[in-house]
């Protein structure tokens, strides 16, 4: 267009942003700790396509279904965008009618058309990692086995949340949920919609949540109280004996097998040691309609909002201007991060789509966008964020010299090439004749641990200089150390190895093992 103006605002869409940087190494790191945990327990992997036919994700997500992204008619075939990884993974199955068990993992962007907090991770377009577990199996036995994969995504063997604020999950089980509002007169028709009302109980006062009861959904009060009586509690196995002790709930067939379900649950995250991380908490109703017994979702310190004033001024500011629910409510302290990962037990999704033999599943959904806001907002209260390299180069290759010096551009190649044939993370600089103050600097940038220096003596000799970056004065390495080119490869590999080791590093030891098999010429 030459010099004419763009006849449109460059931006992204909203509730959309570009990734870079070391918001990407951070993401990166969160995924690899995600899907590492994935792989331990055995899961295959699975991709299905980003839009779906609407028919197929249309009644499977109750009030959140106007959230959905509709796309115009393409070749007679109408499609939405995918709200979730579930409901597709469902459908998979129906069309798979020879897969009876399996255990997947899928980690892929959704869409939803919601209202977007970008600094706190609610965005329109995200990523969600699935892990879900479907077969007939032994009841409550796959259910505990997805609890105690949560406590590992964010304990020590993942992201490590367990010493930064710890992380809580909220549980419950729509059986005694169902029988809650059964036995406090809620119509059959209208459990789907109070039940979505009551979920809103972990951002809105009881008040609010009571009054869109009466008010909007025509609830009488005399039952939303009994509501309140009952959804107000929660803890542990005293939640279960209080219930016990109840007539109501004992003489409600829903309410004695979602008990029997939990009670059994118990046992198991006992043995697998993850109780204490379980809330028991009748107010968690999770809005999908799919789901069909035990649900959970987890919480931390930044999922709740801040204030409850700013939330009934957002609602009241709501109403007067339509147009705001485009706007980014990152600022707005009734917003919180919400919760970082969710999910349940679905087992009549798959036949929905089959309409044959019901395929039981369970899983969970982690949001890895909410989880990065929080990551982040950690490692910078921590002063850990300026310390994340936006690179993994691990060696820069320099060179230097004197008078008529040539730049050494093609030995500076050679050597980055040795390194890489050795699975070693190198890079040089593109100039001809760069100056070495230069390439320093690009080298500390990028936060690459060790430089390896190419001189014209050093090279007749054929010895190169390894320097470990950032030393303090007076360490006795702090200029490099010369080794012979044909030891390059092993000494970079134990300097990384001991870097890595006084940094506490662990994960990388695997990597440079595999390194060193692979250019020994094994498998």
């Amino acid at each position: 267009m030459g010099k004419d103006k763009v006849p449109y605002q460059l931006k992204t869409p909203k509730g959309t942003k570009d990734w870079e940087g070391k918001d990407m190494v951070i993401r990166d790191r969160i995924f690899h700790a995600i899907t590492t945990v994935f792989k331990r327990h055995g899961a295959v992997t699975i991709d299905t396509p980003v839009f779906e036919l609407r028919p197929i994700l249309s009644g499977k997500y109750g009030e959140d279904s106007k959230l959905i992204y509709d796309l115009s008619d393409q070749g007679g075939e109408i499609c939405s965008l995918r709200y979730d990884l579930t409901v597709p993974f469902a459908r998979w199955l129906a069309m798979n009618p020879s897969v009876q068990s399996i255990k997947r993992y899928h980690i892929a962007k959704v869409y939803r058309r919601d209202q977007p907090a970008m600094t706190k991770g609610r965005m329109r377009e995200f990523y969600q990692c699935d892990f879900d577990i479907a077969g007939v199996y032994d009841r409550m036995v796959p259910d505990a086995e997805i609890l105690r994969i949560v406590c590992e995504v964010f304990g020590e063997q993942g992201l490590g949340w367990t010493q930064k604020g710890g992380f809580l999950i909220k549980i419950n089980h729509r059986g005694v949920l169902d029988g809650i509002f059964e036995v406090c007169g809620v119509p059959k028709e209208k459990i789907r919609t109070i039940s979505s009302a009551v979920d809103k109980l972990d951002k809105s006062p009881w008040e609010e949540v009571k009054k869109e009861m009466v008010e909007e959904k025509g609830l009488s009060e005399e039952v939303a109280d009994k509501i309140w009586e009952f959804v107000q509690r929660r803890g542990g196995r005293d939640v279960m004996e209080e219930l016990r002790k109840d007539e109501r709930v004992m003489g409600n067939q829903n309410l004695v097998k979602g008990l029997e379900d939990m009670e059994l649950l118990f046992e198991y995250l006992e043995a697998f040691g993850v109780l204490d991380k379980i809330d028991f908490n009748l107010s968690l109703a999770r809005g999908l309609d799919y789901y069909t017994g035990v649900i959970y979702e987890v919480v931390t310190e930044g999922s709740a909002p801040s204030t409850t004033t700013g939330q009934k001024l957002q609602k009241a500011a709501k109403k007067e201007k339509a147009s705001e629910f485009d706007e980014d409510r990152s600022n707005d302290p009734s917003v919180g991060v919400g919760s970082v990962a969710a999910g349940g037990r679905y087992d009549e999704l798959v036949g929905m789509f089959s309409g044959k033999t019901q395929i039981p599943c369970v899983g969970i959904s982690f949001g890895v966008d909410r989880i990065f806001s929080i990551t982040k907002a950690r490692m910078e209260a921590d002063k850990d964020a300026a310390a994340v390299r936006s690179t993994e180069v691990d060696v820069f290759v320099m060179a230097f010299g004197g008078k008529g010096f040539t730049g050494l551009l093609k030995e500076r190649m050679q050597v980055t090439k040795t390194l890489w044939d050795a699975g070693i993370k190198a890079e040089f600089a593109y100039k001809q004749k760069p100056k070495l103050p230069a390439q320093f600097k690009s080298a500390e940038q990028s936060g690459i641990p060790l430089a390896v220096i190419l001189g014209e003596d050093e090279q007749a000799q054929g010895k190169v200089k390894i320097k470990e970056m950032g030393l303090p004065e007076g360490h006795p390495e702090k200029d490099g150390v010369m080794v012979d080119t044909k030891d390059l490869v092993q000494e970079v590999r134990e300097k990384l190895r001991r870097k890595a080791e006084s940094d506490g590093l662990v994960e990388g030891m695997g990597e440079l093992d595999a390194n060193d098999k692979g250019h020994d010429g094994g498998p």
